[in-house]
């Protein structure tokens, strides 16, 4: 299966702040977007941007078990899916992705840049499959 080419937005959730990255189908690489601290805001860049496609890390134990996921999370992906009900939503396995992020090179003084490179590192791998 081939990308169609839409925009794709790559999210790295966390309870402080939501990490996003950028794609379009067409490239099929992913770029570090920006940090935003709620899904109000999240919500604003699928406007602005006029995204097609959400890709969002799902947090997975080590051993690949997904049981136990914060309430948080599921609250944020059932809010997610209700204000976009039209809109593909795709999870993605987020495992190692913020030390992943760690590892590339750059200044990562700030929390909220390593969030947009874990998104990046998120919806890369989903691009990546195709």
């Amino acid at each position: 299966m081939e990308l169609e080419n839409k925009i794709y937005l790559g999210v790295d959730w966390g309870e402080a702040r939501i990490g996003l990255a950028l794609a379009d189908g067409e490239i099929n690489i992913a770029t570090p977007f920006k940090t935003v601290p709620s899904l109000t805001e999240l919500l604003q860049a699928v406007k602005e941007e006029m995204v097609d496609c959400v890709v969002v890390g799902q947090p997975i134990k080590m051993r690949g078990e997904s049981e136990g996921i914060s309430s948080q999370f599921t609250a944020f992906l059932n809010k997610l899916k209700e204000f976009l009900p039209d809109m593909e939503i795709v999870l993605v396995d987020e495992r190692l992705s913020s030390q992943a992020a760690d590892s590339l090179p750059g200044d990562k003084k700030t929390k909220s840049g390593r969030d947009e490179m874990a998104a990046m590192i998120i919806l890369q791998n989903y691009l990546d499959r195709f």
